[in-house]
């Protein structure tokens, strides 16, 4: 039996290689699941490892900087407007019904600041205050004589009044009552104050000058110069007018006065300057005197 393979060759002829079996070519299912997987992997791979790197990273945005040196200038109101909101405010601040009637003069603000800086300044805050001048006349004794006088206790008895509202305040409410009126009294000051000097110093020195004033212990002299009295006293008579205001109000009115503006600048805080003199104790003696009205 013959081999169809080996038909027609010859002896001694080489026999051809056995035929190898074809190449299996992967099926077509095969090549698109790896390539699906390749596709899966590539995509895991570039939200996972390359993500952090095509996102932009957050915007942080920072605090506008604010310059702490340079304070905010509140908006400037108008201040006779602004006189209801005082008369709310400093009218809690004592029940003597006299305060009320002080408080229905107009332009609060601008009186205030006005005659605290005045008095600072030692000069006579009456034009501000003319709501708050005693009635009647000052009076003197029998002139000695030397023709000096004693001033009469009547004519201080004349400032009882304003002893008495001034006295009644509370202290630790009108320190409450001034910072919520701050802005108003700043803006008020700014009006008639050098540019490098804040009220808050003013009525520190306001303070100062008058607890500086010495109370009299016995009676008070005078003598005639023209038209007027002056103080017999050349300490009493050297005093300037804020001084001598508060001295014409007689002993018992300037140690009721003094011990409240002791009592307000220590609510307020207020800065205490160095006096030119020595603050006197509330009845510390001094020369003797009074001075005109």
């Amino acid at each position: 039996m013959s081999d169809p393979n080996f038909v027609n060759q010859g002896p001694g002829a080489i026999p051809p290689p056995p035929e190898t079996e074809p190449t299996k070519t992967p099926s077509r299912g095969k090549v698109l699941g790896i390539l699906v997987a390749l596709m899966v992997v590539g995509v895991l791979g570039s939200y996972f490892g390359l993500r952090r790197q095509s996102e932009a990273p957050p915007v942080v945005t920072a605090p506008p900087v604010v310059d702490a040196g340079v304070a905010e200038v509140p908006a400037e109101v108008s201040l006779p407007e602004s006189d209801g909101r005082i008369r709310d405010l400093v009218g809690k601040l004592s029940v003597d019904p006299e305060l009320a009637k002080w408080l229905q003069e107009q332009d609060l603000a601008r009186r205030f600041t006005a005659s605290v800086s005045n008095i600072a300044d030692g000069e006579s805050p009456r034009a501000s205050l003319l709501f708050m001048a005693p009635v009647g006349a000052f009076q003197v004794g029998a002139a000695a004589a030397n023709g000096r006088s004693e001033i009469a206790p009547l004519s201080y008895a004349r400032y009882d009044l304003v002893a008495r509202v001034l006295g009644s305040l509370d202290a630790s409410g009108a320190a409450m009552v001034y910072r919520e009126l701050k802005p108003l009294i700043d803006q008020a000051y700014r009006e008639i104050a050098p540019p490098d000097q804040g009220f808050e110093t003013a009525f520190g020195r306001a303070i100062q000058h008058l607890l500086a004033v010495p109370v009299p212990k016995g009676p008070v002299e005078v003598e005639p110069r023209g038209a007027l009295y002056v103080y017999a006293s050349p300490e009493l008579e050297g005093l300037s007018k804020a001084q001598k205001h508060l001295l014409r109000m007689g002993p018992g009115n300037m140690r009721l006065i003094q011990a409240k503006l002791r009592e307000l600048r220590t609510a307020l805080n207020l800065p205490t300057p160095a006096p030119a003199t020595p603050e006197p104790l509330p009845d510390q003696a001094p020369g003797q005197s009074e001075t005109q009205e």
